[in-house]
Parts: C-alpha cells; structure tokens; sequence
C-alpha cells in the first residue's frame, strides 16, 4: 500500500488557548512550543496578532524560536487582520497566514447579515490579498460541517483560484457524525476541478465526542493535513486531540501516516495540562492517569501475562510512566501476589487464600488499597 504523509497542524497556542481559563504566559507558549518542535509536529499555530499585544507579541517571539516547523498566525478576512499577522511572522523560517469566513448559511446571514455571493467576493480579494504579502496562505471556510456541499466545493475552488495553498474546512461546532464529515470532505475532492493546487485540512471540535473520529475519517476521504490540540484543549468540549490523532496513525494500518515522534506525548500533555491549569481528566485517552491503568481482576491477571492482552499502544512509546496495577474489591489473587511480592513482603504461601480474603474485606471498605494498607495488613495477618 502506498501511504501518504499527513501534514500534523497544532493550534493548542491559538485556538487551545480559547478554552475558558487556559490563558497561557509568553514563557508557557514559547516552552509548549519548544516542545512541539521536539515532537515534530509540521505546523505550529502560534496566536491571532490583531486579537491583543500579546497574542502579537507571542506569534513574534515563537517566529524566533522554531526553526523546523512552519508557524502560522490567524486573521479574519480583513486587511488589518493580514497585515498584523505576516508582521506578525516575519521573524519565521517558514511562516504562514491562516484566514478565514463563515461559511454555513447560519453564519452568513446571522453573523454576517450578507448573501453566498458576498461572502465569495470577500474571500476571494482577501486571499488575494494575502496571497501577495506572504507566500503560504491557509484559508478556512468556517462552520464548514454545516455549509451547503455545493456552496463549500464553490468557495474552496474561490479561493484556491484566489492563491490559498491549504484549506481548512472545519466542523467548527462539532456538529457532524465521522460519516457525514467523511461525505463532505470526499465531495470537495472530488467536484472542485484545482484542488490539485492545494491541500485540505480537516479540523473538528469536540461537541459530540467525535472531533477525533471524525478527523481520521476526514484524512481517509482525502484531506492531507490534519489540526488539533494537546490534551483536546478548545472552546466548548474542545479540539481533536493531537495525542489521539497521531497514536491512531501509528497503529492502525491507514492509507495515511505521520513522521512525528511520539516519545514526547506524555511531558507534552502533562506541560500544557500545569500550563493552563486545566486537568486532564483521568480516563482521558491516551494521556489520562488511567489510561494504563487496570483494577479488575480479569484484565490484571492478563496484563501481568503480557500488557498486550489489554493495551493496544506500548505505554512506552508515547513516554508515560506504567502506574501500578490498582488494588480493589475487582482485584485478583495474581495482582495481590504480584503487589505482595514486588512489597517484598513476607508472607505464608500455602495460606494465601487468607490473605486474598482478609484483602478483599478491607478493599470492601476502601477505592483503593495502598501499598501501605496491604502492608499493614500482612503483618496483622503474621502476627497471628
């Protein structure tokens, strides 16, 4: 099978830091930023320049830093908006310009009070207009998951005609199912006649839990570059996270790959979770707590034959830490063995069912038996 590379856009600088209470110091988007680069990720979205001196400040100074990645900086489609973001970047090894309009019909008459063919008009002369003042210009058709089909193929041609290099066409209110997104992405394809000119670029939010899936389906239709966020960071329910896109790349065989490095995943999540004082919740795929983590009977004495039985990604790939394996009331008598000999705590082994019995008393009573409960309680149990 021949693979094709997908480009990996990160905006957890830009549109991460929209989630409610994860503003970001300059120090944090410059060390996260760093840490992006480290992990290879194509394109680093640093900010929104016109949005305040600080966003501009922000896109300034990690334009400095990255060397490797392209940095992109975001404008609405407006001349003040371009021109602040390529001053913006004009410190990048290789910058880039994101712009964009509403594309739905939602968006064009009650965010915008215009018509389909104003909105064309708009974005075809400030693409242009981009175009001549920076060399990479990425335009996004907002609210694409609920624009018209055959208006959306009509503005992507627009504005590739225009000199867009890569379109985003975005689910911006995560609204679509992995199949409806699959069809809408696989249409443009196939309708716009120079979409061979550019690239397109799927990003989906998190509303209805799909913004990953439906990613992955956006990537299987055809798009080549695929965004999303550390630890799923956003607005609302937040973005496609950029943990679980890439780990679905590297170990499912898709038509589709990556070139990251995955071994910087875990200090990533856990940087940009201290960074905006958001905790990432504990059954959080890939990067949560509990992702490695087994408690049930069943599922511990398997991991403890071989963590294949039950995990599906090497925990060491992505540079987590294996937790112990949690002692409960699910737990069984080859996880308790397994805890009491790694304690290197004396025990009689012709009577371990009593040991296990007492154990799960006790762990009737408690969520969790530490390491120090079962040492107390082996004791108790000798000293009979």
């Amino acid at each position: 099978m021949n693979k094709k590379k997908i480009d990996i856009f990160d905006t957890t600088l830009r549109d991460g830091e929209q989630g409610p209470g994860c503003l970001l110091t300059l120090q944090s988007k410059l060390e996260i930023a760093e840490q992006l680069e480290f992990l290879g990720v194509d394109i680093i979205e640093a900010g929104f320049p016109v949005s305040s001196p600080a966003d501009f400040k922000a896109v300034q100074e990690v334009s400095k830093l990255i060397k490797n990645a392209k940095v992109c900086a975001l404008a609405r489609a407006r001349e003040l908006d371009i021109d602040m973001a390529v001053d913006a970047l004009k410190n990048a090894v290789c910058p880039r310009v994101q712009l964009g309009i509403g594309t739905s019909d939602i968006h064009i008459k009650n965010k915008f009070n215009s018509t389909r063919d104003e909105i064309l008009a708009v974005a075809f002369k400030m693409v242009r207009y981009a175009s001549k003042k920076i060399e990479e210009v990425q335009f996004f058709a907002e609210d694409a998951g609920r624009a018209d089909n055959l208006f959306l193929a009509k503005m992507v041609e627009n504005v590739i005609d225009a000199g867009a290099k890569v379109v985003n066409l975005p689910d911006t209110n995560g609204f679509c199912t992995p199949f409806e997104y699959y069809e809408k992405i696989k249409f443009v394809i196939d309708t716009v006649p120079n979409i061979h000119k550019a690239k397109i670029s799927v990003h989906c939010h998190n509303d209805l839990g799909m913004a990953t899936a439906n990613t992955i389906a956006g990537l299987l239709a055809g798009a080549s570059q695929a965004e999303g966020t550390v630890n799923g960071v956003g607005e609302r329910a937040g973005n496609a996270a950029l943990e679980e896109i890439i780990m679905t790349l590297m170990i499912k065989d898709l038509p589709v790959y990556t070139t990251v490095n995955p071994i910087y995943i875990s200090k990533l999540s856990k940087m940009v979770e201290r960074a905006m004082s958001n905790a990432v919740q504990a059954n959080k795929a890939i990067v949560g707590r509990n992702a490695f983590a087994h408690s049930s009977g069943i599922h511990q004495d398997g991991v403890l034959k071989d963590r294949s039985n039950y995990e599906i990604i090497d925990p060491a790939m992505i540079g987590f830490e294996l937790p112990d394996l949690i002692l409960t009331a699910r737990s069984g008598r080859a996880a308790l063995k397994n805890r009491i000999q790694t304690l290197d705590i004396q025990f009689v082994e012709k009577e371990f069912e009593l040991y296990y019995d007492c154990f799960l008393r006790l762990a009737d009573t408690k969520s969790i038996v530490t390491d120090a409960d079962l040492v107390d309680l082996c004791h108790d149990i000798n000293k009979r």
